[in-house]
């Protein structure tokens, strides 16, 4: 670094904050058993069962544990990853969408599944994130702009001529 200051070079320096995996992983599993309380309620008051209200826990609370244990893998994952690397990109995610999509195939007792679960959710998730995660693009287009640039305009012919 001292021969970069010597040449006189000036090289912007981005300087890594590390991230705590525990308090991300709790964070996000919570949310992911919010999400899933709440599909464990829906999937409850639209089936017949003598269990009555708390069979939301009851029947169906596996996926209440499901979508909790995925959601603190992913962002556990992902933040071990990048403390690792001591990068902030778009293999972060997808390693921790990896991770979660391979609980997946834990549940289902296979390991197929598991794979299979972790290349689809590792690309899907790691393709979201390069793109920018935006799912309408450019942000800084106006919607004129962007109509545009979907239907290419072609090119004009040239006049006929008369004879």
């Amino acid at each position: 670094m001292a021969a970069d200051e010597s040449k006189g070079e000036s090289h912007p320096h981005h300087t890594y904050h590390t991230k705590s995996f525990i308090r991300n992983g709790a964070v996000v599993g919570s949310q992911g058993a919010g999400i899933g309380t709440f599909i464990s309620v829906v999937q409850n008051a639209l089936s017949k069962h003598k269990e009555g209200a708390w069979g939301f826990a009851t029947r169906y609370g596996s996926t209440i544990g499901i979508l909790g244990a995925m959601g603190f893998t992913f962002a556990a994952t992902e933040a071990i990853v990048a403390n690792t690397r001591e990068k902030e990109d778009s293999l972060n995610a997808a390693a921790g969408a990896c991770a979660a999509g391979f609980l997946v195939g834990l549940r289902h007792g296979s390991l197929p599944v598991g794979a299979a679960s972790c290349a689809l959710m590792g690309v899907s998730v790691g393709t979201f994130d390069y793109a920018g995660k935006l799912l309408t693009g450019d942000p800084s287009l106006t919607y004129e702009e962007r109509r545009k640039r979907f239907f290419k305009q072609q090119p004009s012919a040239p006049p006929l001529e008369e004879s």
